[in-house]
């Protein structure tokens, strides 16, 4: 895999979110660089999953919709980009299988809990699938706030305005064994996905 393609994408993204949005990052010193981690954040943007990429010093995996996969050079430039097929429409198991792998592989994960991106900037439910995925994979989950991006690049608009983004990074949550099983089953999935939004949400 020609590594430079996701490289040369993550300098050319940091490089704009900082000289055209003025990121600003708040808790830093949260990120987890090492190992697998289950990365959540609300979802403002088609600019959120390069804007969370381009927070750690390491390779992200992200999720995309399926329908991208369909061109040859598109199917080959997102798999450059690590990103895992799903399809929106009619969410399987065999996307949430993929994700749980690559954790248990040690690979850092985005999913945004809500499952899409916000009409008006309110935080929205979690998708209990985003709670089966941090019980099964049991890796450390990330919580991250993001403000300002729907200014830039809100749901419905083919142009980029210019506005200040901000990223708020959340203490790792990190669950024992023993706390895992308390969310089995579809009820303590849920559960784990309002605990998540919820972790979201107060930042």
């Amino acid at each position: 895999m020609m590594r430079w393609i996701y490289w040369s994408g993550w300098l050319i993204f940091r490089s704009a979110f900082r000289s055209l949005f003025g990121l600003r990052v708040r808790g830093a010193e949260n990120l987890i660089e090492d190992g697998p981690v289950l990365v959540v954040a609300n979802h403002q943007s088609f600019l959120d999953p390069p804007l969370i990429g381009t927070l750690y010093g390491s390779e992200m995996h992200f999720l995309a919709r399926k329908t991208l996969f369909k061109e040859g050079f598109l199917r080959w430039l997102y798999g450059q980009w690590n990103s895992i097929p799903v399809d929106q429409e009619k969410p399987d198991m065999s996307s949430l299988k993929t994700i749980i792998r690559r954790l248990k592989e040690g690979n850092r994960v985005l999913v945004f809990p809500e499952g899409a991106r916000t009409m008006d900037g309110s935080l929205g439910e979690a998708q209990p699938g985003v709670g089966l995925i941090a019980v099964k994979a049991g890796a450390p989950i990330q919580p991250i706030r993001i403000r300002g991006a729907r200014r830039a690049l809100p749901r419905g608009s083919a142009w980029i305005r210019l506005a200040r983004i901000e990223v708020h990074i959340g203490e790792p949550i990190r669950l024992s064994k023993a706390e895992l099983k308390e969310f089995t089953g579809k009820d303590g999935y849920a559960r784990m996905a309002k605990r998540i939004m919820a972790e979201i949400g107060r930042l």
